[in-house]
């Protein structure tokens, strides 16, 4: 029996579920009676990891980030993996909306995670590795004690829990 358990907490994305839901708003653009004669597009850049939505007025755009957020539930992608930027003036009277989709935890969220268990007095030990954070312990009910703790915080990022042994 081991001495010692753990698990990481990581933000990870399938990026090709992201790829699906994009398509699946496509197309429900091109079927959509409201969006009949619509230059209205979404493009997805896996490189830069961005959604670029372009609307013909206002009411376009949000329609198409409800459609797509609708899809991303139904494709279990978390939505605080999405961070709008700014609505801005496209040419020819658009309106560009930009989504940045974040994977990975940044050294900022991780050391907020780190400060949330420590100042939680559970007796674990959480240690920042590149774009996750390691909790041990040992004892496993501690451990499920910090996963609650974490999933019951009141974060701005989507967090997901591997690795448990």
């Amino acid at each position: 029996m081991a001495d010692n358990y753990s698990f990481d907490i990581v933000s990870e994305i399938d990026w090709q579920e992201i790829d699906n839901a994009v398509n699946q708003a496509r197309k429900e653009i091109l079927q959509r009676y409201d969006f009949k004669g619509s230059k209205s597009t979404i493009e997805y850049s896996q490189k830069d990891k961005t959604i670029t939505i372009m609307g013909d007025d206002d009411y376009k755009t949000k329609a198409i980030i409800d459609m797509l957020q609708n899809k991303f539930v139904k494709r279990h992608i978390p939505l605080k993996s999405m961070k709008y930027k700014t609505q801005e003036q496209a040419g020819g009277g658009m309106i560009k909306q930009i989504i940045e989709v974040q994977q990975g935890i940044s050294k900022d969220n991780a050391k907020l995670l780190v400060k949330i268990i420590k100042d939680s007095k559970i007796k674990v030990q959480a240690a920042i590795q590149d774009e996750q954070v390691r909790v041990s312990g040992r004892d496993k009910d501690l451990l499920q004690e910090t996963i609650q703790l974490v999933k019951n915080a009141e974060l701005d990022f989507a967090v997901q829990f591997t690795n448990y042994r």
